[in-house]
């Protein structure tokens, strides 16, 4: 057939035409993620289920898994009558995709949906949550577990787990009828001292949660702390657990006793069940002044029992995100001030200096660097490529938990001593005058958010970002 302009033209159009029906396609096989009101029954036995926003219509939403380097593809619906969004957390992700809104992507109003697609690069575990009005839609349900193996199996290697188990552990805000106590959301005084503490904790939605475990089995545990301001101590007498990972990045095993989690925070465990077990094995977190309560238990199973594990736990293979260089790095500072028995008395709030009465006024009692949250100008700016090495000082009376979004860092020092870990991380707690020193590479082009995972804080001061060109 000679070539002529309407064959040209006819091939033209199929070329346009193919992708175009193959955009359709896929959008039509995209999973849905739908965010909506529901009831969960997270209250204590005798009361009925309290209402919840959700994920999938569960509490916490449905367990996302992947491999290393596959993609993840959810078309996000809104059915709440808030605008919202999903943050991927943890995941160094392109930024459009983040999740942040009024950062990265415009916030989707209720009925409207946005369309998530990015590849997951690192094995670990990570979690995913609202990000618009978070500090009220993450207290009311909205996260869920994102898991992502590594390329070649662990577990089943010799040394490794025989099985796993992910545990996301929430804080709620109860009533005496079991409802939420809806009219302490945007309390100031919470946002002022440590956040908005709960009075009751669930283990994947359930009180008082019940794990069943196989006797003499190797378990990796995959804890996630999806609380909007309660730190976790944790501990789980009668076992001997060794972490393994922090906020996903693979450490070298060691004992860990207790199990410290700021919100947002993750941490892998092993242990090795009992080939005896006859008893519950409790977990157990510090609510307070060293007062250890328990919040749920590994049970028998009542199937066969394996084996007992011999020799030492096998390490998780090694992660894939570059080490800063220290060399000559660039040295930012972030110092955070405000909250109740501070010192702030004024800050940058809307482009001018505002003494602590107006920001009180304006619902901003916290800052970074004399910033109450102001978006106009980042935090600092760093080319792509460039160690940023980042001194964190809290000059408050509370410890924060800081974030930075499409990173992960190195944690250097704390309280000027090397950092026991040397963990690379995503999350990291600060206590007050105990200085922390993070490293990372700024190798993710794009505009990222910096902030308190205590989401009070965020909402009320602690929230800027910083820019990789």
């Amino acid at each position: 057939m000679s070539i002529t302009r309407r064959t040209l033209l006819a091939a033209g159009t199929a070329a346009l035409t193919l992708p175009a029906l193959a955009r359709r396609a896929a959008a039509r096989d995209m999973p849905v993620l739908r965010a909506a009101p529901s009831t969960a029954q997270i209250a204590p036995a005798g009361y009925g289920p309290s209402p919840v926003w959700s994920y999938g219509g569960t509490v916490p939403g449905p367990e996302i898994r992947v491999r290393a380097g596959e993609r993840v593809r959810r078309r996000f619906e809104n059915g709440l009558p808030q605008d919202s969004a999903v943050h991927w957390h943890g995941i160094r992700i392109a930024n459009a995709m983040d999740g942040a809104a009024g950062v990265t992507q415009d916030p989707v109003p209720p009925g409207g949906t946005f369309d998530y697609d990015f590849v997951a690069p690192d094995p670990g575990t990570y979690w995913y949550h609202a990000h618009a009005r978070s500090w009220e839609q993450v207290a009311r349900g909205l996260a869920g577990p994102l898991i992502v193996d590594d390329v070649e199996a662990w577990e089943g290697l010799e040394g490794a787990a025989t099985a796993e188990a992910t545990l996301m552990l929430a804080d709620w805000r109860l009533q005496e009828d079991g409802a939420l106590h809806e009219a302490s959301f945007g309390d100031l005084h919470d946002w002022a001292h440590a956040g908005r503490l709960g009075n009751t904790v669930t283990i994947n939605g359930a009180i008082d949660a019940r794990l069943p475990v196989r006797r003499g089995e190797r378990l990796r545990l995959r804890l996630i702390n999806a609380a909007t301001a309660r730190i976790m101590p944790l501990r789980m007498p009668g076992l001997a657990p060794l972490l393994i990972a922090l906020d996903g990045y693979p450490v070298a095993p060691r004992p860990a006793e207790r199990i410290l989690l700021a919100p947002a925070q993750r941490a892998d465990i092993v242990v090795d069940i009992p080939a005896g077990l006859d008893a519950p094995l409790p977990i157990l977190m510090d609510a307070g002044r060293d007062e250890w309560v328990e919040i749920g238990s590994l049970i028998d199973g009542g199937v066969t029992a394996l084996p007992p594990q011999a020799g030492p736990v096998r390490p998780l293979p090694a992660g894939t995100a570059r080490a800063p260089d220290l060399s000559a790095p660039q040295e930012e500072v972030l110092r955070m001030e405000g909250g109740a028995m501070g010192r702030l008395e004024r800050a940058r709030l809307g482009g001018v200096e505002q003494d602590f009465r107006q920001l009180v006024a304006a619902r901003r009692v916290w800052a970074f660097n004399g910033v109450a949250g102001d978006m106009d100008e980042p935090a600092f700016r760093a080319p792509l490529g460039r160690t940023v090495r980042l001194r964190l000082v809290n000059e408050t009376r509370w410890p924060h938990g800081i974030h930075l979004h499409g990173h992960h860092f190195t944690v250097l020092t704390r309280g000027e001593q090397p950092d026991a870990y040397q963990a690379r991380r995503d999350t990291v707690l600060v206590r007050p005058g105990e200085p922390v020193e993070i490293a990372f590479v700024a190798d993710n082009p794009g505009r990222w958010l910096l902030h308190c995972h205590m989401l009070g804080h965020q909402a009320s001061g602690m929230l800027s970002w910083f820019e990789v060109t």
